[in-house]
């Protein structure tokens, strides 16, 4: 059976070492109490829990699925009680406010946690996930008495949320939406429609559901400018708090999906529902994206989760499979061929792996320390700051991440050879529930579009500016630094090509708006590969320098610099086509007559 063995050093060298969080966590208010031997504490525990509870129902989850029954959806054998045992051990409180039963901890705090369950058993892991949206958006923009009544049993992970946004007719362009809200006497409203896609949207783990619906009012106007946002429960609460008389809302029927079945996908029937609005009428979308960076950073955990998981198994398995000889002779002559990690073509797909689950470890706690800072800095300029390098730092999280997570899982598969395709060993499931993480919170191409046009093109560029600063100021630092001389003059180049290239690119839009989306997609991905070598460039000066002090363990520290290099020499220079196919323009796209799409 594959396992998962969270991978807590490296975890803790990018935290700690490369990114200082303990100092990080002192500057912020109420964070204070958030010390290293905290931190670590609540880092082992999670750990356990992910190793021993969560991996084992990895693959339970997968083989039985969720069981549908006239509007009934059955989890699979052992999730619940993990569930229940996860309610116990308070994680679901830990990063909300302690007015409301939470711990008071940082966002980033989360998300480590959020890495482990989801690398461990992602199907799992997306129950108490999906409520993080609801909750944040409870917390940010519900009444008191709604978050009495909601908020509450959230934190305490007594009920569960979900966000029900999609329709039949309309995925991305929530504009097209048509479930109604109609306003009643007592204040309420009845919500009817069909969403569909609705992760968690109906289960047996928690004692009542509560579902954040998007809707339109009677004389809302068209587009995404009439779109309100409501509280729809599946059981209406009872004055002292429990789960009452059943809502008029029900699971139609769960998605027969690639991947991810341990968790059920719903199509939700909206009847008459009893719903209450959240926030003003007509502003459901500003409220819904005030947590959309936080949510995005949760899916590009999943392209991590799954490289993390992919590179562990395939490691072992490298280890221990044996295939022909090295070509420079036999490497293990009491055997009858080698392992095959000794094979140049192995080595690349599990260096492949390595790189992109370190470099994008590094990239999404560096994303969730700017949510911390965003959220609780004392200084509005810096919270201002904070605010527009998330806002750049999560499409690129979000699509890449989880682009370079499906090709890891497809090498971790490739790996294992024809074993690979088998179902016991894990590995074609990893690749399954992988490729949906480049669909949902926005597929890779609407990610490219957010990124190029509205954070780059539409701040004329001042938003890219500001990490372009902070990796030019890096490069200035690390310029005499003998142990990095042949990475730090690639970032510097790559770094001032990035500026002009998106100058180009906006000439060209100019008068082509076409030019844009022909980029995108692959300007994205060429961000995406500077981002991280900026990472791996941070995580290589950290390494130097404990080796040069004598430091800590030096084989891990040997590993990092290695592991830099392999990405600077074999990875980035993808750059160069993702260039090419980016000054090619929209032409080769478009000049072809839509008449001419024949088969």
């Amino acid at each position: 059976m594959p396992e998962y063995k969270a991978p807590l050093r490296d975890m803790q060298f990018v935290l700690n070492e490369v990114l200082e969080l303990e100092q990080h966590y002192q500057q912020l208010p109420g964070c204070e109490d958030a010390t290293g031997d905290m931190i670590n504490a609540i880092m082992d525990e999670g750990a356990k829990f992910c190793e021993r509870v969560l991996s084992p129902l990895n693959q339970v989850g997968d083989q039985q699925g969720c069981q549908f029954n006239d509007g009934e959806v059955t989890t699979p054998d052992g999730f619940k009680e993990a569930y229940q045992q996860y309610v116990e051990g308070g994680w679901p409180s830990m990063t909300h406010a302690p007015e409301w039963g939470g711990q008071g901890l940082p966002e980033s705090l989360g998300i480590m946690i959020n890495e482990m369950t989801g690398s461990a058993n992602w199907a799992w892991s997306m129950y108490p996930g999906l409520c993080h949206g609801a909750m944040n958006t409870l917390e940010a923009h519900g009444s008191k008495q709604q978050k009495e009544t909601y908020l509450t049993k959230l934190v305490s992970g007594e009920w569960t949320g979900t966000m029900c946004l999609t329709e039949p007719h309309c995925g991305t362009d929530l504009g097209l939406l048509r479930t109604k809200a109609e306003p009643q006497a007592d204040g309420s409203y009845q919500i009817s429609g069909t969403k569909i896609f609705i992760s968690a949207g109906e289960h047996d783990m928690a004692d009542n559901i509560v579902h954040i619906v998007l809707a339109r009012l009677p004389d809302a106007p068209a587009g995404t400018k009439g779109i309100s946002l409501f509280i729809v429960p599946k059981f209406m609460p009872t004055p002292d708090g429990g789960a009452g008389a059943r809502n008029g809302v029900s699971c139609g029927a769960i998605e027969h999906k690639m991947g991810i079945h341990g968790n059920s996908t719903c199509v939700m029937n909206f009847d008459a529902a009893t719903g209450f609005l959240i926030g003003p009428e007509n502003k459901g979308l500003n409220c819904m994206f005030t947590f959309m960076n936080t949510a995005r950073i949760g899916t590009a955990l999943q392209g991590l989760a799954h490289a993390e998981w992919g590179f562990q198994n395939s490691l072992s398995y490298a280890r221990e499979r044996l295939q022909m000889r090295s070509l420079n002779g036999p490497q293990a002559p009491d055997k009858a061929a080698d392992p095959i990690i000794v094979h140049p073509e192995v080595r690349k797909m599990l260096l492949t792996q390595k790189a992109f689950a370190e470099g994008g470890r590094a990239l999404i706690y560096l994303s969730a320390m700017q949510a911390d800072i965003a959220a609780k800095a004392q200084d509005s300029q810096t919270r201002a700051e904070a605010d527009n390098l998330l806002a750049l730092l999560t499409p690129i999280a979000k699509a890449f991440l989880t682009e370079t997570g499906f090709e890891s899982a497809n090498h971790g598969l490739q790996v294992y050879g024809g074993h690979g395709f088998i179902s016991e060993w894990g590995m074609e499931q990893n690749v399954r529930d992988c490729r949906i993480s480049m669909l949902y919170e926005g597929t890779t191409q609407i990610q490219a579009l957010d990124l190029l046009g509205r954070k780059v093109l539409m701040t004329q560029g001042e938003t890219l500016k500001t990490f372009t600063k902070i990796i030019h100021k890096f490069c200035k630092a690390q310029a005499d630094n003998e142990a990095l001389k042949t990475l730090i003059p690639t970032l510097a180049s790559l770094n001032q090509e990035w500026g002009e290239l998106t100058m180009k690119v906006g000439m060209k839009a100019m008068q082509n708006r076409d030019e844009v989306g022909a980029a995108s997609v692959d300007y994205l991905m060429y961000s995406g590969y500077i981002t991280l070598a900026y990472l791996w460039a941070r995580m290589a000066a950290v390494a130097a320098s404990k080796l040069a002090a004598g430091e800590g363990d030096a084989d891990f520290y040997q590993a990092k610099l290695t592991t830099a290099r392999f990405y600077f020499e074999r990875l980035l220079p993808r750059t160069r086509s993702l260039v090419a196919t980016m000054e090619s323009g929209a032409d080769n796209l478009m000049a072809l007559d839509e008449a001419h799409f024949r088969f």
